[in-house]
């Protein structure tokens, strides 16, 4: 089973690209060291929002203005924050039928 902790993926991931020798291999290396990146970016982005930082400042540090940050982050922001409700859903009516 994969490492839920994008940074312990992206080790992983930099790895198998450092041991891989056929193209294939590296590709597929280099796209779950993408996938994982992005997710600790969104995962940062959050926590940043969660700390008070303004979507001006998120935008600052991107090069892109407060609606360029927001078209950037929300949707990813808003997926994670479903899955999350989803999760806790299933785990509240899996709770119920065991009383």
């Amino acid at each position: 089973m994969a490492s839920k902790n994008p940074v312990k993926r992206i080790l992983a991931a930099l790895s198998a690209l450092d041991a891989a020798d056929r193209p294939m291999t590296r590709l597929d290396a280099a796209r779950r060291l993408r996938e994982a990146a992005e997710e600790l970016e969104v995962a940062q982005v959050e926590a940043a929002r969660k700390a008070g930082a303004t979507w001006i400042e998120i935008g600052a540090c991107y090069g892109l203005t407060k609606q360029g940050a927001q078209q950037r982050f929300r949707a990813a922001l808003n997926q994670g924050k479903a899955v999350t409700d989803q999760r806790e859903r299933t785990a509240a009516t899996s709770g119920m039928r065991s009383i």
